[in-house]
């Protein structure tokens, strides 16, 4: 590889792109055979991409080989360091997995081909093959975290070089950094990363604002580094008193986390006093207690503003403790106190706790918590697009923020604004989709209930309980918000199956049939002939509208149906109506547009993927679904009905102080709840109003509206009807 060897000598060397000597020595910690695998490979590479340049002109292998001088930095195994190297191969040149596998393993293989992005598939839009292509690398990290060390690597050093890119690319490469990446970052616990991403991220994103930040903080800098210099020798000097060894370092806020608190707090910089902050580090958990007593004991604390990262860590395995001190003329000054061990696990996340002997595949307790929040993934992409996907991951990635308790004891950690809900499909998934009430402290407390800190949630399940759609609208973990989705999308399925055979069912009677008659052979040739696998799937598109029944019918009945004679027994003019008894799941539903109740003469339109709508006879709608009548099938109410139907009736009233709550009172004592009310129009005298009650049929209704009606304040009342349209 001549080529190869002459262009990695003449790779430049800086801070913002690392040659191949840079490398070699930032991973002389590996044995010298590992170091030569790693040279060997950067050959490889360099002959793969021959020809290749960047957008800044330099040629394409110093990318790679900076992003493996970035793991190295992390005391990554070998590995992963080249994969790194070699991550764009399978993208970018005519060399496959497969003799990736063959010249670097396995391991080196399934590593690169996770990170290697889907451009070889068309998608819809850019976002919807971003979404994909992220979908993509956080499953492969399920089966191996190296994946997400060598894609945030690659993201950080493309971020160190975003430069060359033009302004509105950049833009977008920025926001995807700060949204996905660096939250990534944090979640893994690689803060080092993530800090420097999100530098990055918001200097490219918002220049302006960055380089104004920047220059008011040096001028700031000068008086506040003088005090924190005087703490930190007052501190070190308690510390060694109290007989302890440790290092007091003063520390400056990352310019980002400033930005977004001064956002977040809609204050101008002078107002944010907490810009520079002290760490503690000692050597045992146990010194970490008797340092932070001697801190409290020098600068009194500010209450509220303690909290113990050590007793309860984060998910993504940091531990330390935080505390804010009042400091010389009052200034607040963040204090984090922490081990050795602690502070190396916060700098490098799961990259700590890494096993660098060959062959060995143990994981550490942050890499064990990693793969947990990591398996979660597998349930949640199974449910709704790559888009919806991605959101659902970007929602979860953000810091936990509140620390609830399970009767027996245990802590789970959920985000903030997280719900009842939430922390019932926290504990198990069986006791989320069995969910039917709560007890938060002892006391019955609304599902949608915010958790906040220090809890104890015990969840009321029943056997028979099943999600509830509203759910979706006020969970916040994609944990949870993904088992309801795929619950309900089961049960939608179910639904569709049995509505669609009740479908086909009717239409075989035509035939003087039913489904009984129909051999299995039969029916699975017939679901072949229309494309499906099987008689299930066949029914399922009738239920969901997607298969019209009378076809499907007529390709399960005889080729050539006789003729139906006039006083023929078993002759039909028409088809049996469809019996509906309220309890036929979720393909079945009442129209809004004309509110039908058990009584009302109806009619059933097949909606494509939303399965049968009922609609009244002299609903105003039916006039244009009325030019597709082979949508259309006669329906009818079953005998007994166990539900309640919604109504909306509207009154027009006097307009005086009370009306109101008079009217909701009389409509209570009819045995009858309110839905909505919604006040429509207003005048000096009169008000009119739409009021959602709900019903079990007509004869209610009636008795509804006949003790509405007798009411003084009442002028008129009548129930929400579009009357049909007809051509004169």
């Amino acid at each position: 590889m001549d080529y190869a060897q002459a262009l990695l000598g003449l790779l430049p060397g800086s801070r913002r792109t690392p040659g191949l000597k840079e490398l070699l020595s930032a991973a002389a910690y590996l044995p010298p055979e590992q170091v030569e695998r790693i040279r060997l490979a950067a050959e490889f590479g360099a002959e793969a991409h021959r020809g290749q340049k960047r957008k800044s002109g330099e040629p394409y292998i110093a990318h790679p080989v900076a992003a493996a001088e970035v793991l190295a930095g992390l005391r990554v195994d070998a590995d992963t360091i080249v994969a790194a190297i070699l991550h764009d191969v399978i993208e970018d040149t005519p060399i496959a997995k497969e003799e990736l596998a063959a010249r670097f393993g396995n391991s080196v293989a399934e590593i690169v081909d996770g990170v290697t992005k889907l451009d070889q598939i068309q998608f819809k839009s850019r976002e919807e093959a971003q979404a994909e292509s992220f979908r993509k690398m956080l499953l492969a990290m399920v089966r191996d975290l190296r994946v997400i060390l060598v894609k945030l690597a690659d993201r950080l050093h493309n971020m160190r070089t975003i430069g060359a890119m033009a302004p509105e690319r950049r833009r977008a490469i920025a926001r995807e950094t700060l949204d996905i990446y660096a939250a990534l970052a944090e979640r893994l616990g690689l803060y080092a990363m993530k800090l420097e991403l999100e530098d990055l991220g918001f200097r490219a994103l918002y220049p302006q604002r960055y380089r104004v930040l920047e220059r008011a903080l040096k001028r700031a800098r000068g008086n506040q580094r003088e005090f924190l210099t005087r703490i930190s020798e007052q501190l070190t000097t308690s510390l060694k008193a109290a007989g302890m060894a440790a290092e007091v370092e003063a520390r400056e806020k990352h310019l980002y986390s400033i930005y977004r608190k001064m956002l977040r707090k809609r204050a101008p910089l002078a107002d944010i006093v907490d810009v520079y902050g002290l760490r503690v580090i000692v050597d045992t958990p146990d010194a970490c207690y008797r340092a932070l007593g001697v801190v409290h004991a020098a600068y009194r604390p500010m209450p509220g503003r303690f909290k113990d990262y050590i007793a309860i860590p984060r998910t993504n395995g940091y531990q330390s403790l935080h505390t804010t001190l009042f400091g010389p003329n009052g200034l607040p000054i963040e204090a984090q106190i922490r081990t050795r061990d602690m502070h190396r696990i916060a700098e490098a996340g799961i990259a700590a706790h890494w096993k660098y002997k060959s062959g060995d595949g143990g994981v550490a307790e942050g890499q064990a918590q990693a793969r947990e929040w990591l398996a979660n993934l597998v349930a949640m992409q199974e449910s709704g697009s790559s888009e919806e996907f991605l959101e659902s991951v970007r929602v979860d990635l953000f810091p936990d923020k509140v620390y609830v308790f399970t009767p027996k004891g245990r802590i789970l950690r959920l985000p903030r604004g997280a719900t009842v809900v939430d922390f019932a499909y926290a504990v198990h998934t069986d006791v989320g989709n069995r969910c039917v009430a709560a007890k938060v402290d002892r006391r019955l407390t609304p599902l949608r209930s915010e958790l906040r800190n220090g809890q104890t949630v015990e969840i009321v399940t029943s056997p028979n309980a099943i999600p509830n759609p509203a759910w979706v609208n006020f969970v916040v973990t994609a944990k949870a918000r993904a088992a309801i989705r795929q619950y309900l999308k089961g049960l939608r399925r179910t639904d569709a199956i049995e509505l669609g055979q009740r479908l086909v069912n009717q239409s075989l009677a035509e035939f003087q049939l039913s489904l009984t008659d129909i051999r299995p052979e039969t029916l699975a040739a017939a679901a072949g002939e229309l494309g499906m696998t099987d008689g299930d799937e066949l029914f399922e598109k009738v239920g969901l509208g997607e298969r019209l029944a009378p076809l499907v019918a007529r390709r399960l009945g005889p080729a050539a149906p006789r003729p139906a004679e006039p006083g023929d027994a078993g002759s039909q003019t028409a088809p049996e109506p469809l019996a509906i008894a309220g309890t036929e799941g979720m393909l079945v539903s009442y129209a809004r547009c004309c509110f039908p109740v058990p009584g009302d003469p109806v009619l059933g339109f097949m909606s494509a993927g939303r399965g049968l709508i009922v609609h009244r006879e002299d609903c105003a709608n039916t006039d244009d679904y009325l030019k597709h009548p082979e949508n259309w099938l006669p329906v009818a109410w079953a005998p007994q009905i166990e539900r309640l139907f919604g109504v909306e009736l509207r009154l027009e009233v006097a307009n005086r102080v009370g009306v109101l709550a008079a009217i909701a009172a009389a409509i209570a004592g009819t045995d009858t709840n309110i839905d909505n009310v919604d006040l429509q129009e207003r005048d000096p005298q009169t008000s009119s109003l739409v009021v959602e009650v709900r019903v079990r049929d007509r004869r209610h209704l009636a008795d509804v509206m006949r003790v509405v009606r007798r009411m003084p304040d009442v002028l008129r009342l009548s129930r929400t009807l579009a009357t049909r349209i007809r051509d004169e």
